[in-house]
């Protein structure tokens, strides 16, 4: 069956919002941003939620929020800690192609110096490359297609984006 939706998870910083606005005009899609849908329902920042409601608290609200996310032709950036919930990310497989944006850990390091402003979901003792090493296996583990950002600019990252999708639904 053809999925109508397509979903982008990946670390922080990886593009899924940016890339996700560009692919979803490329294709005629709407685009929704669950890290806007969680501040909308909750009323403040990711930042805050987490000071507020640590991070399990968060990542309920996160959860919460995907879970009602009901679209159809559309591409969904979640926050990079999406993949916390099983749940929720059976919710997404439903109606998504599931797609991986894989950054390296060295580009992520780069990339990631504010990661507290960001709301960035950091379980207590945890440092960033441990955050990496046991995201990337959830990553891994639910999507449909990954797409290495390695040595790509995001105007490259968008279009293997908008080929590995075309080539896999010819596939179904």
């Amino acid at each position: 069956m053809k999925k109508t939706n397509i979903t982008l998870i990946g670390m922080p910083t990886s593009g899924k919002s940016t890339v996700g606005v560009i692919v979803a005009k490329i294709l005629g899609m709407d685009f929704v941003d669950a890290d806007l849908v969680i501040q909308s329902r909750e009323g403040m920042k990711l930042s805050e939620i987490i000071d507020k409601r640590g991070i399990d608290g968060f990542v309920s609200c996160e959860g919460n929020a995907i879970m009602s996310i009901e679209a159809k032709n559309t591409v969904i950036a979640t926050g990079g800690s999406a993949v916390y919930s099983d749940e929720a990310m059976k919710h997404l497989a439903k109606d998504s192609v599931i797609v991986y944006l894989k950054l390296e850990k060295e580009e992520l390091f780069n990339r990631l110096s504010n990661a507290k402003e960001r709301g960035v979901v950091l379980h207590k003792g945890e440092t960033l490359d441990d955050m990496f090493n046991n995201r990337a296996i959830l990553y891994a583990k639910y999507a449909d297609l990954t797409v290495e950002e390695k040595g790509l600019t995001m105007e490259e990252t968008v279009e293997s984006l908008v080929e590995s999708i075309k080539k896999y639904n010819e596939c179904l």
